[in-house]
């Protein structure tokens, strides 16, 4: 599988809008996200590529049989059709991006 995280990718404080252009140059949407403790999203499968970065807190990313934390500045590349799910494993709040291409 390709590589699925790129660590610090983007400066903290990660700035919203520089991950919307930078994901717009690729060709991706750019969405906020945001999830309270413990918050999970179990088995999802999408028909187009998706990127998420982390604008504060802590994510926990199942990729495929791949694990994956990723913390602000991060950004993971989740491939099409890869069952994938995420958990939010930081002790507060954790908001964050989402694309698809």
């Amino acid at each position: 599988m390709a590589e699925l995280i790129e660590k610090a990718k983007f400066a903290r404080p990660v700035d919203r809008a520089e991950v919307a252009r930078s994901w717009a140059a690729r060709g991706y949407s750019c969405q906020p996200f945001t999830d309270p403790p413990g918050r999970e999203w179990n088995g999802f499968v999408h028909a187009t590529n998706e990127l998420v970065t982390i604008l504060e807190g802590r994510l926990e990313l199942a990729i495929g049989d791949e694990v994956v934390v990723a913390e602000a500045g991060d950004e993971v590349f989740i491939p099409k059709r890869a069952v994938h799910s995420v958990k939010n494993v930081h002790s507060g709040t954790t908001r964050w991006l989402f694309g698809y291409d």
